[in-house]
C-alpha cells in the first residue's frame, strides 16, 4: 500500500511540475468559462442608433430621450431625410434607425394613432429582432402613459433591411466560409508540415534541389486551391439552394476570400514552427483558431454585446474583419469605398503573418 501511495504521490508531483498539464487542467476551463460567460448573452447595450425627427415636438423628443436613457441605444447621429438611412446602414455606423413622421404630435392627437417606423439591420437577424423588441417596449410604455391621460395611441412599424424575412442562413453562410477556411487552411497546413517533421521527411526535402520557399509553396498551394474551391461551393450552395443574395461584386468577394486564405495559410505555417507534433498543432489550432472564430468574430454573437476588454480582443481576430467584408458584399452590396478599412487591416495582418511565418520557418529549418 505504501508503494502504491508513493507511486501516486510521484505522479502528482510530475503533474504539478509540468506547467503545460497544469494549464490544460486549470487554465483552459477558467478561460473557457470566462469566454462563454461574457460572450454568450442576448443582452445588447449601447447599440448605435440614428434618429429622423422632422417634427421635433414634445412627444418625439420624449421618446428619443427614453430610448437613449434606456441603456440599450446610443444616439450616434441625427438624419434629415430617408436618403441618409441607406448609407449609414451600409457603412455599419448604426444598427437601428427610428423615423418619426411629420407633425407627429398632431397625428397622435387627431387620429389617435401615430406611426413610428423602426428600421433595423437584419444582416444579423438575432440582433435586429432584439433591437426592434427593445424599441417597441420603450415606445409602448410611453404610449400607455399617454393613453391614461389623453387616450392617444402610438404604433410601431418595423422594417428589416437586407434580410426582410429574417432568414438565419443569411447569418451563417458568411460565418461558415470563415470557419471552414480557417479549418482547411490554417489547421490542415500546420498539421501537414508538422507531420513531415515528425516523420523526418523535411530533412529529405531540404537536401533536394528545391529551395525552402518552393517547399513551402508546394505544401500550401494545394490547400489554397482546396480552400478557395470550398468557399466557392458554399457561396453557390447558399445562392442556389438557400437563396442568399450576392448583391455586390463577385470579383471583389472572391479577391477578399483569397486574401483571407493567404492569411490563414501563413498562420498555419506559423503554428507549425512552434509545434513538434501533430497533436500539439491540432490542439493549438482548435483552441486558438476555431473557438475564437465562432465566439469572438461576430459570427453568432455580436461584438457590441461584449465587455470592452473582449471587444479589443475581438479586434485582433482576422475572421471578424472577413465576416464583416462578406456580409457587406453579399447582403448590402458594399464595395471597397465602404470596406477599405477592414480590407486594409486584413491585408496588414496577412503581410505580418507571412513575413513572421517565413522567418520562423527558415530559422526552424536551420
Amino acid at each position: 500500500m505504501k508503494r502504491f501511495i508513493g507511486f501516486v504521490r510521484k505522479e502528482f508531483l510530475h503533474i504539478f511540475r509540468d506547467w503545460r498539464t497544469m494549464s490544460v487542467l486549470f487554465g483552459m476551463p477558467v478561460a473557457q468559462l470566462m469566454l462563454f460567460g461574457y460572450v454568450i448573452t442576448n443582452e445588447i447595450k449601447d447599440a448605435p442608433m440614428a434618429i429622423m425627427d422632422p417634427s421635433h415636438d414634445t412627444y418625439s423628443m420624449d421618446i428619443t430621450s427614453r430610448l437613449t436613457s434606456s441603456g440599450y441605444f446610443l444616439s450616434e447621429r441625427n438624419i434629415s431625410n430617408h436618403k441618409e438611412i441607406e448609407p449609414v446602414f451600409r457603412e455599419g455606423k448604426v444598427k437601428i434607425a427610428v423615423v418619426f413622421p411629420n407633425n407627429f404630435i398632431q397625428q397622435a392627437q387627431r387620429e389617435r394613432k401615430a406611426t413610428i417606423q423602426v428600421i433595423t439591420d437584419a444582416s444579423e437577424p438575432n440582433t435586429a429582432n432584439i433591437l426592434a423588441s427593445y424599441t417597441e417596449s420603450v415606445v409602448l410604455k410611453y404610449a400607455m402613459s399617454l393613453q391614461k391621460s389623453s387616450g392617444m395611441g402610438i404604433r410601431i412599424e418595423p422594417k428589416m433591411m437586407y434580410n426582410p424575412t429574417l432568414k438565419g442562413v443569411y447569418l451563417f453562410v458568411p460565418g461558415l466560409i470563415a470557419m471552414l477556411l480557417m479549418l482547411i487552411s490554417a489547421l490542415m497546413t500546420s498539421i501537414t508540415i508538422t507531420r513531415e517533421k515528425e516523420l523526418g521527411n523535411m530533412e529529405i526535402l531540404l537536401v533536394s534541389p528545391l529551395k525552402p520557399a518552393q517547399i513551402i509553396l508546394g505544401k500550401v498551394l494545394p490547400y489554397f486551391l482546396l480552400s478557395f474551391s470550398s468557399a466557392v461551393l458554399i457561396l453557390l450552395t447558399g445562392y442556389f439552394i438557400f437563396g442568399v443574395p450576392i448583391v455586390g461584386s463577385i470579383v471583389l468577394l472572391l479577391a477578399e476570400t483569397m486574401l483571407f486564405i493567404l492569411m490563414a495559410l501563413s498562420l498555419g505555417i506559423l503554428i507549425s514552427t512552434v509545434t513538434s507534433s501533430q497533436q500539439v498543432a491540432m490542439m493549438i489550432s482548435m483552441v486558438a483558431l476555431m473557438l475564437p472564430t465562432i465566439l469572438l468574430s461576430g459570427f453568432i454573437f455580436p461584438v457590441e454585446n461584449m465587455p470592452e476588454v473582449m471587444q479589443w480582443l475581438c479586434k485582433a481576430m482576422p475572421p471578424k474583419y472577413f465576416i464583416t467584408i462578406v456580409r457587406g458584399i453579399m447582403l448590402k452590396g458594399n464595395g471597397l469605398d465602404v470596406l477599405w478599412d477592414e480590407t486594409l487591416v486584413l491585408s496588414g495582418m496577412t503581410l505580418f503573418l507571412m513575413i513572421l511565418s517565413m522567418k520562423k520557418f527558415k530559422k526552424r529549418l536551420a
